[in-house]
């Protein structure tokens, strides 16, 4: 989340910076942000952009929204968390005794089951709000296989590391590679998360390395999402201060194509997996590996084959299939969209980026005048019917407009309804329990926070017509 200004970055890394430390603003610090157009005077600020102390009171708005929601979410972040796990055990109480009633007779026969939060068979709260994990649903030989497979991963990324060995090993009959805990070292402790596993398959192996997003009772991940600071690269372009920490950037050295790490501190992120890939790729000529996330997930995706490129990593480039990325906020500036953009085409890798109707994540931060985040590649926009439309920007692209206020709440009352029809509707495979219809009430207050859920971008990759892109593509 927070940065650290003081030697945060050299000029062999990045050419220009701005960073944001909510640690270090103070009240009448965050006011004066308001009135006064220097933010260079601002002890939370710290920058070496030419221009960029000069900023418009709507820049100056967002820098105040965002370092005052970050500092909100560090007061809270323990008794969010603590209000996240108990909720967690209390569903996970009442799935594994069959309900209140049986919690009370297990109790009082002796055969309760207390959850094990390490467990095989505990669920977080995002696999609660979507128990569906098998793959039955989607054939080996149909196009939109490995963009299911890609949708699965990145939600079973969520869940703890002995539910993951026993999904993949055991429910898809794959090879668990790993699922690794990664390092931040702005943050000073792992708040990244990711899973690797390998399908085999005839003359196809396939690597799919799934990053986990943002779980909702965690305070450093919304703090990351939140973080409106900024990295430009020479020749690359300017991307998201927060994502790229997490992906595995190290203070006062940024990316060095090669580190030397204890091997008993956690690993950083981008490195694990290069390493892995690297190993994998090259005792196997006929392997390729696929890329995903949901969320915050699907951020660390996309920049993941962006230090791939600075990297020059010839083997990994050439083996990297495609980008699947759902519910993606945005990650850099125009400049690094136009050198994204190059780099895929150049190697014709596939990159597609799927955004269910109104969901708020893939609409952050800001695409204007502003702000400088930009989207780039195919989107794959689904409404509520699930009907897709191949555009290169979702509708409404910035949220917040008046506009669309009326348009949305009304279609989160429909997607309400549609939790009680959509079983019958699609068959079994498809019913929403009470836990979900209870996130969706949320909708009506606001309308993209229950659009982001996973349960919406599956049943996109199963319901929604993808095969005729996929195909002509």
């Amino acid at each position: 989340m927070a940065s650290e200004p003081n030697g945060s970055c050299n000029k062999g890394f990045a050419d220009s910076y701005m960073l944001l430390n909510p640690n270090d603003a103070r009240f009448f610090d965050l006011l004066h942000v308001l009135y006064s157009r220097n933010l260079g005077n601002r002890k939370f600020v710290d920058s070496n952009a030419e221009g960029d102390y000069e900023g418009s009171f709507r820049h100056r708005w967002l820098i105040f929204v965002s370092v005052v929601l970050q500092k909100f979410l560090l007061l809270v972040a323990k008794p969010l968390s603590l209000f996240g796990s108990f909720m967690e055990f209390l569903i996970n109480l009442v799935y594994l005794n069959g309900g209140f009633i049986m919690i009370v007779v297990n109790f009082l026969t002796g055969h309760l089951v207390v959850p094990d939060r390490n467990a095989p068979n505990y669920l977080s709260c995002i696999g609660n709000l979507d128990a569906r994990v098998k793959l039955d649903a989607i054939k080996r030989d149909d196009c939109r296989y490995y963009v299911s497979l890609a949708m699965m991963a990145s939600k079973a990324s969520y869940e703890n590391a002995a539910y993951l060995r026993a999904l993949v090993k055991t429910q898809w009959k794959m090879e668990f590679v790993g699922f690794f805990d990664c390092w931040n070292d702005f943050q000073g402790k792992a708040t990244t998360q990711v899973l690797i596993l390998l399908d085999k398959h005839e003359e196809r192996d396939t690597y799919v390395v799934a990053f986990r997003g943002t779980e909702p009772f965690d305070a450093d991940a919304w703090c990351t999402d939140l973080d409106i600071s900024w990295y430009g690269i020479p020749g690359v372009g300017k991307m998201h201060g927060g994502f790229m920490k997490a992906l595995g950037l190290q203070k006062n050295v940024g990316w060095p194509k090669e580190i030397q790490r204890d091997e008993n501190l956690p690993p950083l992120a981008y490195y694990v997996i290069r390493d892995i890939l690297r190993k994998g790729l090259s005792e196997n000529p006929n392997a390729k590996f696929i890329i995903t996330g949901h969320s915050l997930g699907g951020a660390l995706a996309i920049l993941y084959p962006t230090i791939m490129f600075l990297h020059n990593e010839k083997l990994l480039i050439e083996r990297l299939e495609g980008i699947y990325t759902f519910g993606q906020p945005r990650v850099g500036d125009g400049a690094y969209a136009d050198f994204m953009r190059q780099k895929l085409r150049e190697n014709s890798i596939r990159y597609c980026r799927f955004v269910y109707c109104n969901d708020i994540v893939p609409r952050l931060p800001y695409d204007d005048k502003d702000l400088l985040f930009k989207h780039f590649g195919v989107c794959l926009f689904f409404n509520r019917r699930y009907e897709l439309r191949i555009m290169e920007e979702e509708p409404n692209k910035n949220y917040f407009s008046p506009w669309c206020v009326i348009p949305m709440a009304f279609n989160a009352v429909l997607e309400l309804i549609r939790s009680f029809t959509i079983a019958r509707k699609h068959g079994a495979h498809y019913r929403e329990g009470w836990f979900l219809f209870g996130f969706r009430l949320f909708g009506l207050v606001l309308p993209g926070l229950s659009a982001h859920a996973t349960q919406d971008y599956i049943n996109s990759t199963l319901l929604g017509s993808i095969e005729k892109h996929f195909k002509a593509d």
